[in-house]
């Protein structure tokens, strides 16, 4: 099995940033840790097994290659795309989210 580093782009980090933002402040550091530790099991998931997500998004915005994994216990969507040397990492969305907006915006 081969293991593809991810990448994530600039907005994909504002994303992240932003949800743990939310954690600290409406709930505890507890819950943002939780969120770290979510997103790196994700992000290890996809590393391993690319093709695993759902290609739902690529086929209503028209992006060849999109894929979506969801966040264990958490409401969020890793959007990324599978590349030659590793995974590009778009955006780190939360499910209740205009996604298609959103995913323009990048």
């Amino acid at each position: 099995m081969t293991v593809k580093p991810i990448v994530q782009r600039s907005q994909a980090h504002a994303d992240v940033d932003q949800a743990i933002g939310y954690y600290l402040e409406v709930a505890n550091a507890s819950a943002a840790l939780g969120f770290v530790d979510a997103l790196e099991a994700g992000y290890g998931h996809i590393a391993k097994n690319p093709a695993t997500g759902s290609p739902r998004y690529a086929h209503e915005l028209s992006l060849p290659g999109l894929r979506a994994w969801p966040l264990t216990k958490y409401p969020y969507l890793i959007f990324y795309v599978e590349l030659d040397r590793h995974i590009d990492v778009l955006r780190v969305l939360h499910m209740a989210k205009d996604i298609p907006n959103w995913m323009d915006q990048d």
